[in-house]
């Protein structure tokens, strides 16, 4: 089944991250209700994968302003019938940012941040709506998001997706943002580096 690895990834996340259990929950029936959920097409919604970017000294994170969205985010988009969602946001943080110095850092089954870890657990799950536009409907996004860190020193390509990328001070996001799910990212992040 296509689908084990996210599932099994989702059992995981839950045993390590306890206060997700409503959006695990989410996420769980969506996946096994949908043989397509990795497809752009499956209306209702679709997994996708996330790149939280912070430099190597964890002070500043890497945001793109989106063209369609209008808003400072993480790098990430579409599976687009890939079920690894981590090989998604690696593929998309390299195709939005241009940046090959990209290590991905994954929660081990402590919770813990460990880049060699076995169980490769994303930083954070998130399930948010993107509105209707043109003929696509409103729909969501089951949101798989990973802590990478990479070189802010290497240099940026800006994509066709995005009006601009830049590195942002963590301690200042609130001045580009006030999206929760984005401030999340931030939060987990610090408290993973204070382990």
């Amino acid at each position: 089944m296509h689908r084990r690895l996210l599932l099994d990834l989702l059992d995981r996340y839950a045993s390590a991250v306890p206060d997700a259990a409503a959006t695990v929950t989410r996420f769980r029936t969506f996946v096994e209700a949908r043989a397509d959920c990795f497809e752009r097409s499956c209306v209702p919604g679709h997994i996708t994968g996330s790149a939280w970017i912070v430099s190597t000294d964890g002070r500043r994170a890497l945001l793109t302003h989106h063209v369609r969205l209008g808003r400072w985010l993480q790098l990430g988009g579409h599976a687009d019938g890939d079920s690894d969602p981590l090989r998604v946001a690696c593929r998309e943080a390299l195709e939005e940012s241009g940046l090959t110095s990209i290590v991905p850092v994954t929660l081990g089954g402590d919770g813990r941040a460990d880049p060699a870890a076995a169980s490769l657990l994303p930083l954070d799950l998130d399930i948010h709506t993107i509105p209707a536009r043109g003929g696509e409907p409103e729909h969501l996004h089951y949101d798989v998001r990973y802590l990478l860190i990479a070189d802010d020193t290497e240099p940026l390509v800006v994509s066709a997706e995005s009006h601009d990328l830049r590195w942002v001070e963590v301690e200042r996001l609130r001045l580009l943002s006030d999206e929760e799910s984005l401030l999340r990212l931030a939060r987990r992040t610090a408290l993973l580096r204070a382990v």
